[in-house]
């Protein structure tokens, strides 16, 4: 039972430590690190359990530069060295479902004292030719792109208070 309690304690401690990060260090990501992230993504909650996700890796310097281009507010792609693109297949529920999974990548990636920043995709003018780029199949929808690597910097914007945002039984 005592670790169990500890093991909830270290998610909440990952969940409330977990920033935006957008400045990260000239260092690679391992393949382990990785991995992990990709796997916590893929285990994700999925409506009747369809999972219409597909990841693609982007770590080559000239094609994270080519998807930062693309974005209209994503150019931090460029100086990260990793890019996890999210894609889904046309499901009832895929962006909600591939939401989801893009949250787990990302506390996977602050569980790993790693940064991480995601930027949106679906219905981005640029979509598709994010798409193309990675030589995703056209009939798969552009989520989201994760920016990935070891944090330059750990930014610590104000959150609102639970106070703020919490209403019992009635708004």
């Amino acid at each position: 039972m005592a670790s169990q309690k500890g093991l909830m304690m270290e998610t909440l401690r990952t969940i409330a430590a977990r920033r935006s990060v957008r400045r990260f260090k000239n260092q690679p990501v391992s393949r382990e690190a990785i991995l992990r992230l990709i796997d916590a993504a893929r285990l994700a909650p999925t409506a009747r359990n369809l999972q219409p996700w597909e990841f693609v890796v982007v770590t080559n310097p000239n094609r994270l530069r080519q998807l930062a281009a693309l974005t209209d507010h994503g150019k931090f792609i460029a100086d990260a060295p990793v890019c996890v693109v999210v894609f889904s297949r046309d499901t009832k529920y895929y962006l909600e479902d591939c939401s989801a999974a893009t949250s787990h990548l990302l506390l996977a990636a602050a569980a790993q004292d790693l940064g991480a920043c995601w930027v949106a995709g679906d219905k981005k003018p640029y979509a598709s030719q994010i798409v193309s780029l990675c030589g995703a199949p056209p009939e798969l929808k552009l989520v989201s792109l994760v920016a990935v690597g070891h944090p330059e910097e750990i930014p610590s914007p104000a959150k609102r208070t639970i106070e703020d945002v919490l209403h019992w039984e009635t708004f």
